[in-house]
């Protein structure tokens, strides 16, 4: 299917998922403009939550966007989502203009609190809101951690682990190390 095809298509598939949300939430719900998202994409939002959306948001296929209970979640315009990308906020995610996500990323503002009675089981978490700047570009594979600032204009390269406060114009990646082993063939 070519874009415009698409975009016949999921554009209604958007609106009509803004408007379950809205008739739901009422007030806690906002979006502003056209969007694309893909019909197996998932948008949830819990009661007590707050979500704001902006104009053209581009979702894609197994994309997802989940506030909890209590939390915020404020994304700017222009953010597009690819493949497999999930964005959980339980306190506070702000996600600024043009900020593009590549495959399978994950912004998540908490861990599980494994150190309480029960431990994982018990289900309580640690959160520290994160804020994405604008124009930010995400790669491929990379998980953001609860407390993480994403300046302006920052690169982050594929399969980056972040977690702390980076400066506006940041590339950051992380550099690994191949090592390869050879097995002794001759003694087996």
């Amino acid at each position: 299917m070519n874009k415009y095809g698409k975009a016949l298509f999921c554009v209604p598939l958007a609106w009509l998922k803004y408007v379950i949300l809205k008739l739901k939430h009422g007030r806690d719900f906002s979006a502003r403009g056209m969007a694309i998202v893909s019909p197996f994409t998932e948008i949830t939002q819990e009661k007590g939550s707050y979500l704001h959306i902006g104009c053209m948001l581009k979702m894609h296929n197994g994309a997802k966007l989940r506030v909890r209970h209590g939390g915020t979640l404020n994304i700017g315009d222009r953010f597009g989502m690819s493949n497999g990308c999930v964005v959980t906020a339980y306190e506070c995610i702000t996600i600024g203009d043009d900020v593009m996500l590549g495959p399978n990323v994950l912004i998540y503002d908490q861990d599980h609190d494994y150190r309480v009675p029960d431990g994982v089981a018990a289900g309580k978490y640690k959160t520290t809101p994160i804020e994405i700047g604008n124009n930010v570009w995400i790669g491929a594979n990379s998980v953001i951690l609860r407390g993480t600032i994403l300046g302006d204009n920052c690169v982050v390269g594929a399969g980056t682990i972040l977690k702390g406060k980076f400066p506006p114009y940041s590339r950051i990646l992380q550099k690994r190390e191949t090592e390869v082993i050879e097995r002794n063939t001759e003694n087996r």
